[in-house]
């Protein structure tokens, strides 16, 4: 039991403003558009290249939905920041496997969440109340964990057979993701340009 407490007190330690401190928080209160939030997230996170990396881009989203949720909910600075640091760490623990491992990141979650949601000093901190919880709870499961598999995806390292060579050759998501693009979208590309010769054909 005590064991458990100790890891619960280290739990909730390392989310105390693990990612953004009083002076990023003050920041981000400041920006009052979207454009000012998404750019301000995207250089104290270090995501500028957001335009031209798809991962970046859903990270920044991620974030952005976060501390939205967050404003909607009428937290302040500190829970603001203790859940920031909750999504954030949920989601490297579940892109750090490409196996399944939904059940031990929402576990990891409930976990993450019950040590910021009761006050058991030094073990636990109550910075969010049972309704809050319950708010925090919902979050996540239709959001983050209804688009677990997307996220996995996208995320995780695609193995593809190369046959030919018989060898595995490992693919970043973005090039699997691409080479699925392309042939979903060569079959559609067809059906279009047999529609655009049978409206041709009609008209002559």
């Amino acid at each position: 039991m005590k064991l458990f407490f100790r890891l619960l007190a280290f739990l909730c330690s390392s989310c105390s403003r693990k990612y953004l401190d009083v002076h990023s928080m003050d920041l981000i209160n400041k920006a009052g558009t979207t454009d000012e939030l998404k750019s301000l997230l995207a250089r104290l996170l270090d995501l500028q290249d957001f335009e031209t990396n798809p991962r970046s881009t859903i990270l920044l989203d991620l974030y952005f939905y976060t501390i939205q949720f967050c404003r909607e909910q009428g937290f302040n600075r500190e829970q603001t920041s203790a859940f920031f640091s909750i999504v954030k760490d949920v989601h490297e623990a579940c892109v750090e496997t490409p196996l399944p491992n939904v059940e031990e990141c929402y576990n990891y979650f409930s976990e993450l969440v019950f040590c910021h949601s009761i006050r058991r000093p030094p073990f636990s901190i109550d910075l969010f109340n049972q309704n809050q919880l319950v708010r925090l709870t919902d979050y996540m499961i239709n959001t983050y964990f209804r688009h677990y598999k997307l996220y996995k995806y996208a995320f995780t390292p695609q193995v593809k057979i190369c046959q030919g060579l018989g060898f595995l050759s490992s693919l970043s998501s973005t090039e699997a993701a691409t080479e699925d693009s392309e042939a979903a979208l060569s079959p559609l590309q067809e059906d279009m340009d047999e529609t655009a010769i049978a409206e041709e054909s009609k008209r002559a």
